[in-house]
Parts: C-alpha cells; structure tokens; sequence
C-alpha cells in the first residue's frame, strides 16, 4: 500500500497485521505462549516434587548441618537443646508442681522427655513452615521448582533432628527400665503418621507465613497454648480428673496428643493402652491424612503467587 505526499514523494505503509485485533488470550493461544510460573495440575505438581527429591533431600540436610555450624558444640546441639528442655520442665512441672503424680518416677521421666521431644518435632516443622516461603524470596524468585519442596524439606530437617534426640531417648527409656522389645517398632508408623501431619500443617503456614509476615511473631504463643494443651508435661486424664469427661476427650484426640502417647506406649514398659483413648491408632491416621492431603492441595492452590509483590 502506498500515499502520495504533499511534495509527490510517495509513502509505503506497512500492510494490516495479522494479529490485529486479537485479544491477548487469543495472541497467546496462537502462538503457544502460557503465563511464566502458572500453576500446573495437581497430578503433574506431585510429578515436579517427585523430580526434585533429591534436591529436597539435600536442601534439608545443608540447613540442619548450618544450624549450629557457629556454635562451638556444633552439631551437639541437635540432642543438647531438647534434652535441656527436658530437664528445665521436669525441675518445675516433675519437682515443684508434682505433674507426675500417680506415675511411677521410672516412667514420668521418659513420659516427660518423649513428650518434650515428640512436641518439638511438630512445633519447630511449624515454625519453619511459617517462615518456608517469606524467608526464602530470593530463592523463590531465582529458580522455577515446585513451592511445596521448601516446607517439606524444612519438615524433614526436623525429622532427621528428631532423629538424633530418639537416640538420647532411647539410652533413658532403657536406664528407667523400658528395654528394647518388639513394641519399639510401633515408633516407626507413629512417627510417620505425625511426618505427614507435620508437612501438611507446615504447608498451611507457609502459604498464611507468604502473606502475613506478623505470623511468625504469633506462632510461639500459639504453640506454647497447643503445648499446655496437649498433655506435654502431665497425664491429660489425671490432672483433669473430677473435671467434665469431654474436655478431656477433646485433649487427648488432638494430634499432638495422639502422637506423644502412641510413641509413648511403644517405649515405656508402665505406659499402657489403658492411658490412650479408644481407636487411637485410627484417629492418628485420619490426622495425618486429613492434614496432608488438605495443606498439601491448599499450599498448591497459590503456587502461582509465592514470590510476588
């Protein structure tokens, strides 16, 4: 196409465009092109994180090697912090405020300390959860891998920590009487059922920790609440004797009780099924299922959003 100027120069102009008056969309499905960093489904999302095991692997292992890397105890600290804790809560809740009554001293230490550890596990996957997205921008914005792999890896740093305290567990569990036996076994599905219940919740906070920074200062009370509640340092069922029988029904089928007192049956020889509650092994599995599946499909709604803004 060409126009005549005002001096008889003759003008070319481009001929129309193709592409003129496409919408975006339909630019976008011409040619192929989709949204950087959208969403994939859900069965190709699992596929993405089955690809970066290795990498959630290693990234968990790097974190807990570098958590006590400046301290002069170094990795000695994985075992030394929750056993302190063990021995601060016995002093006031075992001595001064008799939590232990109606146990034999043989098993409300490795009561304690079981508790102590077990807790720990959840609470520390928690808080790393929260802090799983928002503390790592510079890494969500650099690399494209699937969001999921930062709390699940931050989660099973604290399992290969929980790794390390079972093994100071063990050597007390044994010095108060509780020796080796089959029914140690049953530590192995118990801790796997709060493995999974501790990604799916950690998952839940790191999508709420992506988009309110303030959590991270409001999770330790809300922890330290959870941990009073959950018979941590005392016997749900005897410290609320004489009270309403549901409040301690509710106590004792929250999680975090359900899997103290699993592992505690397993490991202490005077800790019997008579201090579970009914179809205990079952709830602890609907637990673990319910969480996992629901934080995991929950974190997956927002992959598309971490690390913008």
């Amino acid at each position: 196409m060409s126009d005549t100027t005002h001096d008889g120069a003759i003008a070319m102009s481009a001929p129309p465009s193709p592409d003129e008056g496409l919408t975006s969309a339909q630019l976008a499905a011409k040619y192929g092109l989709s949204v950087s960093g959208a969403r994939p489904g859900l069965v190709e999302y699992i596929s993405q994180l089955w690809g970066r095991r290795h990498f959630i692997l290693a990234f968990s292992s790097a974190k807990l090697t570098a958590q006590y890397s400046q301290a002069k105890l170094g990795q000695l600290w994985q075992v030394a912090t929750p056993l302190l804790n063990a021995a601060v809560y016995y002093m006031i809740f075992g001595l001064i405020l008799d939590s232990g009554r109606g146990m034999d001293k043989a098993v409300f230490i490795p009561f304690l300390v079981t508790g102590v550890f077990v807790f720990t596990f959840t609470q520390t996957s928690v808080m790393a959860g929260v802090r799983a997205i928002s503390g790592n921008v510079g890494l969500v914005r650099a690399l494209h891998f699937p969001r999921a792999a930062l709390p699940i890896s931050f989660a099973l740093q604290q399992l290969q920590q929980l790794m390390f305290s079972m093994i100071v567990l063990f050597v007390i569990a044994a010095s108060f009487g509780s020796y080796p036996s089959l029914s140690w076994l049953l530590i192995v599905p118990a801790l796997a059922m709060q493995f999974v219940f501790n990604i799916g919740l950690a998952l839940i906070m790191a999508r709420l920790g992506s988009n309110t920074p303030d959590l991270a200062q409001l999770m330790p009370f809300i922890m330290r609440t959870w941990m009073y509640a959950s018979g941590v340092m005392f016997s749900i069922s005897v410290m609320l004797e004489g009270k309403p029988p549901w409040i301690a029904e509710v106590l004792m089928y929250n999680p975090a009780a359900i899997y103290m007192d699993l592992i505690r049956f397993a490991l202490i020889d005077g800790y019997d099924s008579s201090n579970l509650p009914s179809h205990v092994w079952l709830a602890g599995a609907l637990w673990a299922v319910l969480l996992g599946i629901a934080g995991f499909v929950y974190f997956w709604k927002a992959e598309e959003r971490y690390g913008r803004g």
